[in-house]
């Protein structure tokens, strides 16, 4: 378990592909990468079809972490899942944007539409 985050859990109600979401803490950067990293890795383990990286709660997330989020993505779409990240914060959403990572990773506004994607379109709207 990371601290100020938790475990992965399955998520989004049966029936429906397997969804495992794994919740990011409050702040992401450098120091919890690796934190980060491994509770994706093991998130992706479990053979999902999706992980969703939620970040609901998540004010700040330096260009490490989003390196991390972008290496999970690719990790997930080489196991063939998606990757979904779920970032309400302004803030951090233009940080993903001025470094080009909302153009690689699929980012919502709520643990809802990341669930409910069902689109299979890349990169999905904001929703």
């Amino acid at each position: 378990m990371m601290p100020g985050g938790s475990p992965p859990r399955p998520e989004c109600a049966p029936p429906g592909p397997r969804i495992v979401v794994v919740t990011l803490p409050g702040e992401v950067d450098l120091t919890n990468r690796g934190l980060v990293q491994a509770a994706l890795a093991s998130a992706l383990a479990s053979d999902p079809v999706a992980v969703v990286a939620d970040g609901t709660g998540t004010a700040f997330c330096d260009s490490a972490a989003i390196a991390a989020l972008i290496g999970a993505h690719r990790k997930a779409a080489a196991a063939g899942a998606q990757l979904r990240v779920v970032m309400p914060s302004a803030s951090v959403r233009r940080v993903m944007q001025l470094n080009g990572a909302d153009q690689v990773l699929r980012v919502y506004l709520s643990l809802a539409s990341a669930c409910a994607d069902g689109s299979g379109s890349f990169p999905p709207p904001a929703a």
